[in-house]
């Protein structure tokens, strides 16, 4: 039974903010103190030993048995000064989630009266968890139940405290008895060893140094904070992490004053808390802030290599979670918890670092006459105007459904945004127009303020996928997501882009051309070819939807048509034979993530109908109940009753129009379930069922402003959105 609204307000209103302490002053001296890291196995490995792990995270070798056992040692000895007990392989299945299975490092004797603490290197390497019960898509079944995890070295071991217990965590892959990907960490590391190859390939032209190129990443959290009372208090937040439900508030975000506003107190402390205990385990959160609607806040971490910044976003979730209970505080990750508000995204903030300590994306003072830059950037554009489609498929989940074009996230039409400066250089190297980079200029605003340079470009907010300085921005990943998804299709469209561009270059070397005018050649005609994906303008404005059709540019707004583009002859072609996939891999990802948007929306529909039939209805009719005897009584005194008889006409035709809407509800739902597979499902649900949650809703959101607030079960917008 949930509580009621009123207590639920009652308790929200008498929370007090919770004092948080640091554990020092600087956060150098408490920063990756439960991280495994190249330090801490310098200190507790020998020289020979660390040197050979270093050998395997940074040249991605095998790691032998005998040189697991060492690490396996001192990993322990490390964990059990830190308090641990226990140890776990730290997972990321297809559930978007994470996953652990904690194993004792206690051993007991053979009689069972005494023992010892052992963890082996076969215990580091692999473990077998329950295969069954994680989604496969049909790779698995339940009466198979094998899996496998499997280290992965290249990102480090960490301690994860729970009240008093700490769990050594050893970040790891997911795969099945056979090596299938049940995970997206599998195919992210395959990516990011096919787009080092392809990109370092590429470098050669330019500075024979070059031996190693990391894709970054830094991303950009969006959440909201409601109070846990009020959140038990909605049956639906706790269902689904949205209201399905659920009137605008007189006042929302009209007037913009919360975003960049001063943070309550109670929120800033739990921003505190997460903060340290991200510190802690290594995510370096560097940027707090207010975001645009009422109880929305952001944080972002400094960039890292993507496999690690994947884990990083996991693990920071995970921690916001558990240190949000400490707060009474829940955090909603949900791409549209309110209706009306904005949205919650994920900006991927993505490029390329080579060893020689070079962004290759970074444009310098002089872009034009920086061919390197120039050939990355191009590559990059090439590649999303080859695969704009499949890079949306990356993206498509329920809750993004929600936020994608809705004035406040990108649309679904998938564009780049690279800025006047860039334009002009790219048009000027196809002979459009001059093309010479701006000089930034100095903006003298007043005296005593020191003058300010002004960027190349301003920026584009509206855009997908936006240039912004010295890396891309992938804005239209929401915020419940894995990272992972589209960091598997960046890097491997990028890959091919650069493995493409190579070979084209190298034919014109051998036909007889000097390599920095073959390499001239190639870029131009990208450029022309990509023309239709670069816009600068509204991305929100249907003026631009009409262009984009005209472009040839799809606009497909929904996961369950979205995610065929992963399954395309072209994506087949892309994952296949650059071995990111098997083909029973690929269709099992599709199948999984389909199966998922089709639950996700099972459930709103199930929720929705609950909350409908055994609250509103009832509390509508209670109310009405009340009017009657209002209307009988005034009608005995002779008395005028013109405003309750319009009020009831007006709560009856809801009522019925209500219940209406729930009976084609009901009825396209079992009618969904006939489909034959998982695709049929997924667009039944989202072609029947759910366009007939709006109807519910319009209703509903019409009988709140209609019956008595104190008799109306649910805690409102105004409530939720504003207690703090």
């Amino acid at each position: 039974m949930s509580i009621s609204r009123f207590d639920a307000i009652e308790n929200a209103l008498m929370r007090e903010s919770i004092d948080v302490k640091l554990p020092s002053s600087k956060i150098s001296d408490f920063f990756a103190s439960n991280v495994f890291t190249s330090e801490t196995m310098r200190a507790y490995l020998a020289e020979d030993t660390f040197f050979g792990v270093m050998e395997v995270i940074k040249a991605g070798k095998k790691i032998n048995l005998e040189l697991a056992d060492k690490v396996a040692v001192a990993m322990q000895e490390w964990a059990i000064s830190k308090g641990a007990t226990s140890y776990t392989h730290w997972f990321q299945p297809l559930t978007g989630a994470t996953a652990q299975k904690h194993d004792t490092f206690f051993v007991p004797s053979f009689e069972q009266t005494k023992g010892i603490e052992k963890f082996k290197g076969s215990a580091l390497i692999q473990q077998e968890p329950d295969g069954s019960s994680f989604p496969s898509g049909g790779l698995r079944v339940t009466f198979e139940a094998r899996g496998y995890t499997a280290w992965d070295p290249s990102s480090p071991a960490f301690i994860m405290t729970v009240g008093s217990a700490k769990t050594l965590c050893i970040p790891t892959i997911f795969v099945s008895y056979n090596g299938e990907a049940l995970d997206f960490k599998v195919p992210l590391l395959k990516t990011q060893r096919l787009i080092n190859d392809a990109a370092v390939a590429v470098c050669q032209y330019f500075d024979k140094a070059v031996t190693n190129v990391v894709p970054t990443l830094g991303w950009e959290q969006e959440y909201f904070l409601v109070d846990e009372a009020l959140y038990f208090a909605r049956p639906d937040l706790v269902a689904t992490g949205r209201t399905v439900l659920g009137a605008a508030p007189p006042k929302g975000q009209q007037l913009d004053d919360h975003y960049f506003g001063s943070i309550p107190e109670r929120v800033h402390n739990f921003m505190l808390d997460f903060e340290t205990e991200a510190l802690k385990l290594g995510i370096t959160i560097s940027t707090r802030h207010n975001e645009v609607a009422p109880g929305q806040y952001e944080c972002a971490p400094v960039f890292s290599d993507v496999n690690t910044a994947v884990d990083k976003n996991q693990l920071l979730m995970e921690v916001m979670e558990k240190v949000a209970g400490r707060h009474s505080l829940k955090v909603l990750f949900h791409e549209k918890p309110y209706a009306g508000v904005n949205g919650s995204g994920k900006h991927n903030n993505w490029s390329l670092g080579t060893n020689t300590g070079v962004n290759l994306l970074a444009p310098g003072k002089t872009p034009e006459s920086n061919l390197q830059f120039l050939t990355f950037f191009v590559n990059t554009i090439k590649a999303l105007d080859n695969h704009a489609d499949l890079l949306r498929s990356a993206i498509a989940s329920a809750g993004n459904d929600h936020r994608l074009g809705a004035n406040e996230a990108p649309p679904a039409i998938i564009s780049a945004f690279i800025g006047s400066t860039l334009t002009n250089v790219l048009n000027s190297l196809i002979g459009k127009e001059e093309g010479k980079a701006d000089t930034p200029d100095l903006m003298d605003i007043v005296a005593s303020i020191p003058n300010l340079e002004r960027d190349n470009t301003d920026r584009n907010r509206t855009s997908p996928f936006a240039f912004t300085g010295n890396k891309f921005e992938f804005r239209a990943v929401g915020s419940s997501a894995t990272c992972a998804r589209p960091m598997v299709v960046l890097n491997a469209i990028v890959a091919q882009q650069l493995k493409d561009f190579k070979v084209a270059v190298d034919a014109l070397i051998e036909g007889g051309k000097a390599q920095e005018e073959a390499i001239l050649e190639v870029l131009k005609g990208y450029i022309k070819d990509a023309q239709a994906i670069l816009f600068e303008g509204d991305n929100y404005s249907q003026e631009w939807a009409d262009e984009a059709e005209k472009r040839g540019l799809s606009n497909v707004k929904t996961t369950a048509h979205a995610l065929k583009f992963m399954v395309s002859d072209s994506a087949r072609e892309l994952f296949i034979s650059n071995g990111i996939y098997r083909t029973e891999e690929l269709d099992a990802h599709y199948e999984v993530l389909l199966e998922k948007y089709t639950m996700d929306i099972d459930i709103e529909s199930k929720i929705l109908e609950e909350l409908v039939v055994t609250q509103i209805i009832p509390f509508a009719i209670n109310y009405q109940n009340n009017l009657l005897d209002n209307i009988q009584g005034l009608s005995n005194l002779q008395l005028q009753t013109s405003l309750q008889e319009r009020l009831l006409r007006n709560i009856n035709t809801h009522l019925n129009e209500l219940g209406d809407a729930v009976e084609r509800m009901q009825t396209a739902r079992a009618k969904a379930h006939e489909g034959a597979d998982a695709e049929a499902h997924a667009i039944a649900y989202c072609d029947e069922v759910r366009p007939i949650f709006d109807d519910i809703r319009t209703h509903a959101d019409a009988l709140e402003q209609l019956v008595d607030d104190q008799s109306w079960p649910l805690p409102k917008y105004r409530e939720l959105l504003f207690i703090r």
